[in-house]
């Protein structure tokens, strides 16, 4: 198991960006959540084998979304964390 932050900036705000993150996620099977950053940037934690987590940062970085454009993606590795589904949350 692999579990993730991922900090994503560019056009990632207002573009449908979180939910189709989650559509990706919930494809995939990966668990996790992903949030909106005052700050404009896009937090996603998410957690699931090393394969898959693999798959999902690279449909990360070209964008889910048709109308967002990542610019820049931070990858940090997390301790594991509980989740039993992909959310999108709000902070």
């Amino acid at each position: 198991m692999r579990s993730v932050r991922l900090t994503v900036k560019g056009r990632v705000q207002g573009v449908g960006f979180r939910y189709l993150t989650k559509m990706v996620a919930d494809r995939l099977g990966v668990l996790g959540r992903v949030w909106n950053e005052a700050n404009g940037s896009v937090t996603i934690e998410a957690q699931g084998p090393e394969d898959i987590i693999a798959d999902f940062i690279a449909e990360i970085r070209k964008s889910p979304s048709p109308q967002g454009k990542v610019t820049s993606l931070s990858i940090e590795e997390i301790p594991a964390f509980s989740a039993t589904r992909f959310q999108v949350t709000y902070r």
